[in-house]
């Protein structure tokens, strides 16, 4: 088979199509024939040789892919030949196959087309996993998301719609706020021109936003305790604004604020197949009924990962850039 390879870190030019061992199911795993899979900020950072994959998962890159299984391993139950699926990677969507843990397999509603649906693993298993297992988004409250014309963004603001809560997102111009308040965020921050504490707060008589789902890290992290409401939680899942930062204890102890920092790919397989099996029951009902949809923004070949690097990159992209086989 073929797959992306990263001979040597770099920029986009590092991502080199080249040919490589076909894989071969284990203990509890099925082969996908990948029909797509999509871009994300951990690529990008596994591309410049900051994000090494787990030990023992493949090195291609790729969290996320869709496609149909054509090979079973031992000890599989449930899943078939032939199923159309989209899965959870630690590592290798990048790749024509891949070898996929079955607590890690989604099946793909007849809502979705089999390529969009690899614009949803990633997405939907990190929203649900950090605004609803741990930050514990209720109906009523405010959730502020940074980036809400990213990926992670416009599953965010879906899935919280869907659950009753008011949403905040800041993006950086008119054109991605208004596809944001297409997709039913209610308070819409422009970060290039507004404070977003001061939105926020005016947007809520004061009190803040409830949860806060944070991609950038270091660089809001002042801020976002401002923002917090009393009681408020701060899910942080990404570091763009860096990893260190000066947290002052004594205005979070003022909200009674709590801070959590996750990541999926790290993960022991035990918890991603919990997080996968959580989606399964509470967001899969949704995309089927046609009330949260992948986000896609263009596809390119996969051969052609650097192109879809480079738009990345650009950061003009509002949801997914999918790569195609």
């Amino acid at each position: 088979m073929h797959a992306i390879t990263i001979p040597e870190p770099g920029g986009p030019e590092a991502l080199v199509w080249s040919q490589v061992p076909d894989p071969v199911p284990g203990e509890g795993e099925v082969v996908v024939d990948v029909v797509a899979s999509a871009v994300n900020r951990a690529d990008v950072l596994q591309r410049q040789g900051f994000y090494d994959p787990p030990p023992g998962t493949v090195a291609y890159p790729g969290l996320e892919c869709a496609g149909r299984i054509s090979a079973v391993g031992p000890g599989v139950a449930g899943w078939a030949v032939g199923d159309e699926v989209c899965a959870l990677l630690s590592g290798g969507g990048y790749a024509e196959k891949v070898a996929v843990p079955v607590g890690q397999l989604l099946p793909v509603p007849d809502s979705v087309e089999l390529a969009d649906a690899a614009g949803l693993p990633e997405v939907v298993c990190t929203v649900w996993s950090n605004v609803f297992m741990v930050a514990h988004l209720r109906p009523g409250e405010t959730l502020l998301v940074h980036g809400g014309a990213s990926g992670v963004g416009t599953a965010a603001i879906q899935l919280a719609k869907s659950a009753g809560a008011r949403v905040a997102v800041t993006a950086g111009g008119a054109d991605k706020l208004t596809r944001c308040k297409d997709l039913g965020a209610d308070i819409l921050i422009n970060y290039r021109e507004q404070d977003f504490v001061e939105e926020v707060k005016a947007a809520t008589d004061g009190a803040g936003a409830d949860v806060i789902l944070d991609i950038i890290g270091a660089k809001y992290l002042a801020q976002n305790v401002a923002a917090l409401a009393v009681n408020g939680r701060i899910a942080v899942i990404g570091m763009q604004g860096g990893v260190k930062g000066e947290l002052n204890l004594g205005a979070l102890m003022a909200k009674r604020g709590a801070i959590t920092a996750t990541g999926l790919r790290a993960r022991p397989a035990s918890e991603k197949a919990a997080i996968v099996a959580a989606v399964r029951e509470h967001v899969w009902p949704l995309v089927a009924s046609g009330d949260l949809r992948p986000v896609i923004d263009q596809r390119v070949a996969m051969a052609d990962a650097a192109q879809a690097h480079r738009a990345l990159d650009a950061g003009s992209h509002v949801g997914k850039i999918l790569l195609m086989t």
